[in-house]
């Protein structure tokens, strides 16, 4: 579930066009410096999202791709599979991307199978997920098998595999094109290759298929001695602009991408760099417009348990991790919402993800929410709302780092492309 501050001036905005400039020269610097310029001038008008007067390509009838936003009618999604998950080795961006209470379980653990039991439980826990997508009506496609546990190597590193248990963190639609992300994580460099038989099945029957530049992973790509010893230090950190991830090549997670029709945000985090935000930005115009925000988290690391957009004009906004740019949606006249504090027990192992699990939920349609079961304060929320909810029980599976949107990757949903900021 960023920080390139594309909508904020000021000294922070500064320090970290200085530290990318300091990395990559004068050309990178440039176009760094111009965004946080543009981004100023934005933020001085009323027109900050201002539609582009192209229209995008329309979506051939027959393709079964077609996903502009997190709400339209859901009709066919792609679910994760726990089998097999492995835990990653402790390599410095595991460090970075997970809390110290469970730093000792990674360095006994890494490279072996998550807990037999646990696993065992999650695995009927998605099973049952799936059951549900399909008596609501949604098609349900899942990712091959694979053994996790093989070594592997490469010119520049090896390490074993971790799972293709959250497709939402590899893969971005965007109308009837598929993206497949590269990622940052050595663990996860062949986990495309799990989706590989379905991806081929769209692209055969119409879709757009797009590899972003597949990273080499090597040791520049990370700040090897990214000095995390507390939550003080990473906040520090965060504030400061620096993550483990380095400018030496794009890298990006699709999990911190959320959608709103020809509006497309995303955080820079630990696993997403600005290089990665601008390959984005160049594939992706002028038919969408992909917006940098940021907020005030020691962690960041996919979007969605930060900031999840549920409806037109409609947000979910984490109140521990506040938006530095939300003026921006509430003058386009948007709803923001504070989910309620999560209810899962401190004594649940969550070994790479927080309690805000709770506000990761899939949308079915604008009235109907995948909810986790155990979450009653949220349930009365979406219920507040008008907004029926589907309650499944994916505790166990939240162990494994997702909630429900990271658990699933909505491949159509029924509706057109539209701009919600105009």
């Amino acid at each position: 579930m960023l920080r390139v501050r594309c909508f904020r001036g000021g000294s922070r905005g500064a320090e970290a066009a200085h530290y990318i400039g300091s990395r990559l020269g004068r050309v990178f610097t440039g176009w760094v410096q111009r965004s946080f310029q543009s981004t100023q001038a934005a933020t001085a008008s009323q027109n900050t999202f201002a539609a582009d007067d192209k229209a995008a390509s329309p979506v051939p009838k027959d393709c079964l791709v077609c996903s502009y936003n997190e709400w339209d009618p859901l009709e066919e999604v792609i679910v994760g599979r726990a089998e097999n998950a492995c835990v990653p080795p402790f390599s410095v961006e595991v460090k970075a991307n997970t809390y110290e209470k469970y730093w000792g379980f990674y360095q006994k653990f890494g490279g072996q199978s998550f807990p037999k039991d646990h696993l065992k439980k999650a695995i009927a826990e998605i099973e049952e997920m799936c059951n549900i997508l399909k008596r609501e009506g949604v098609i349900v496609k899942r990712p091959d098998p694979i053994d996790w546990s093989v070594k592997y190597k490469t010119p520049d590193f090896e390490s074993t595999g971790m799972y293709a248990a959250m497709p939402r963190d590899i893969l971005l639609v965007v109308g009837n094109e598929i993206i497949e992300a590269p990622m940052a994580w050595r663990a996860r460099f062949f986990e495309y290759r799990a989706y590989r038989r379905i991806i081929k099945d769209y692209f055969n029957q119409g879709a757009k298929w797009t590899t972003a530049p597949k990273p080499t992973m090597a040791d520049e790509l990370y700040d090897q001695d990214y000095p995390i010893c507390s939550v003080e230090d990473r906040h520090k950190l965060a504030a400061q602009g620096k993550f483990v991830t380095t400018e030496f090549e794009p890298c990006f997670d699709a999990a911190d991408f959320i959608r709103a029709g020809r509006d497309i945000f995303v955080q820079r985090s630990q696993v997403t760099n600005y290089m990665g935000i601008e390959w984005m930005r160049r594939h992706l115009a002028p038919d969408y417009r992909v917006h940098v925000i940021s907020f005030k988290d020691p962690n960041p690391m996919h979007i969605d348990a930060t900031f999840n957009i549920i409806g037109p004009g409609l947000v979910l906004s984490n109140p521990d991790r506040p938006c530095h740019q939300i003026e921006l949606f509430k003058k386009a006249g948007w709803t923001v919402i504070q989910p309620p504090v999560p209810l899962i027990p401190d004594d649940h192992p969550l070994w790479m993800s927080s309690k805000w699990l709770s506000m990761n939920v899939l949308m079915l349609d604008e009235k109907r929410v995948m909810v986790d079961a155990n979450e009653t304060s949220i349930q009365k929320m979406f219920e507040d709302l008008g907004i029926s909810t589907i309650k499944v029980n994916i505790r166990h599976a939240n162990s494994l780092g997702g909630g429900f949107h990271c658990w699933t990757c909505d491949i159509r949903r029924r509706g057109t492309l539209q701009s919600y900021f105009d």
